[in-house]
C-alpha cells in the first residue's frame, strides 16, 4: 500500500518531466521530492524512473502507475469532497424507524426543521413498533428508532450498545363518548369503568392495559381490537365501547363526539429516540436527535 501524497508527487514529476520542476510547482525542495519517490518505490517494490541523459524515463512499473495515478487522485479527491459535504451537513442520509403516533406527531416537525436548513440531507422513514424497532436498529436497518416503554424494568431497551435520548412522557387517557356519565370529570379511575366493554390497541399497549385493569381489581371485557386510531375513536363515538390510549395518539386527530380524560391514578409511557452507541456523534444523527428533542418540547408546550 502506498501513500497518496507520494502518488500526487509522482504524478507531478511525470507531468513536468523532472524532480526539479515538480519541486518548484509543489513548493518542495528537490531532495524532498527525491526522498518521496524513493519511499514510493520501496512501497511499490520496483524502480519507477530511470535516468536518460538529463531526463527521466518511466520503467514498466512506472508506466502502469502513471496510467492509474490520475484515477487514484481523482477518487481520493471525490471521497474527500463527499466526506466534507457529509460533515458539513450538505449531504448525507438518515434512516428513521418510528411507531405510528410518533410518525404523525414528532417526525413531521423534526424532518421539516432539518429540510429547511439542510435540503441536501436525505431522510428516510419506516414504521415499526417496539421492541422490534429497537432490534432493527441493532441489525443496522435504521440509524435512529423512536420507541416507547411503560415504566417497568423489563421493558427498558437501553444497554451498552444503545444510546437513548428521552423525549417526553406521554400520559394515558381514556376515551369516552360525549354522553357518557363520567365524561364531565377531569380524570377517571379505571375501577369506575370495570363494567364497560373495551376497545384495545396494539399487542404491547393491550398487555399494559390489561395489567393496569388487574391492578384496579377487574378483568376488562375487550370486545374490539384494532391499531387504527380513527377506528377506535369511531367505535367510541358510536357508543359500542371505550378505550385507553396514550394522549399522543389523539393529538393529531380528534373525533368530535369523543372526549378524553386522564386516567387515575396517573399513568404514562416514556417516548425516546435510540441510536447505536457512538453513532450519536455522527453529524447527521446528532442533528436529527436535536430536531426530535425540539419537536418533543413543542409538543409539551402545546399540551
Amino acid at each position: 500500500m502506498f501513500d497518496s501524497k507520494h502518488v500526487r508527487v509522482f504524478d507531478e514529476v511525470v507531468r513536468t518531466g523532472s524532480f526539479a520542476a515538480a519541486a518548484r510547482n509543489l513548493g518542495y525542495t528537490q531532495p524532498a521530492i527525491s526522498q518521496q519517490m524513493k519511499a514510493l518505490e520501496r512501497s511499490v517494490g520496483s524502480s519507477l524512473f530511470v535516468r536518460v541523459g538529463r531526463g527521466l524515463k518511466l520503467t514498466d512499473a512506472g508506466e502502469v502507475l502513471a496510467r492509474h495515478a490520475a484515477d487514484i487522485l481523482g477518487a481520493i479527491s471525490t471521497a474527500q469532497q463527499q466526506m466534507t459535504a457529509i460533515v458539513r451537513l450538505k449531504s448525507g442520509r438518515i434512516r428513521i424507524r418510528a411507531f405510528p403516533s410518533a410518525s404523525a406527531t414528532l417526525i413531521p416537525s423534526a424532518v421539516a426543521s432539518i429540510k429547511n436548513q439542510y435540503p441536501g440531507i436525505r431522510i428516510e422513514l419506516s414504521e415499526g413498533e417496539p421492541p422490534d424497532s429497537v432490534e432493527a436498529l441493532r441489525r443496522g436497518d435504521c440509524d435512529i428508532t423512536l420507541a416507547f416503554t411503560y415504566n417497568t424494568a423489563t421493558e427498558q431497551p437501553a444497554s451498552d450498545d444503545v444510546f437513548a435520548v428521552p423525549l417526553l412522557d406521554d400520559p394515558l387517557i381514556v376515551l369516552l363518548p360525549v354522553g357518557h356519565p363520567l365524561a364531565r370529570r377531569r380524570s377517571v379511575e379505571l375501577a369506575q369503568l370495570a363494567e364497560e366493554q373495551w376497545i384495545a390497541g396494539c399487542v404491547r399497549c393491550r398487555s399494559h392495559f390489561v395489567q393496569a385493569c388487574a391492578a384496579a381489581g377487574f378483568d376488562p371485557d375487550i370486545g374490539f381490537t384494532t391499531d387504527d386510531n380513527l377506528a377506535v375513536q369511531s367505535l367510541v363515538a358510536a357508543g359500542v365501547g371505550i378505550s385507553v390510549m396514550p394522549s399522543m395518539v389523539q393529538s393529531f386527530i380528534r373525533h368530535p363526539k369523543v372526549v378524553s380524560r386522564l386516567v387515575a391514578p396517573a399513568a404514562s409511557r416514556t417516548v425516546a429516540a435510540y441510536t447505536l452507541a457512538g453513532n450519536q456523534n455522527v453529524p447527521v444523527t446528532q442533528l436529527m436527535l436535536e430536531a426530535l428533542r425540539e419537536a418533543a418540547e413543542e409538543m409539551r408546550r402545546g399540551a
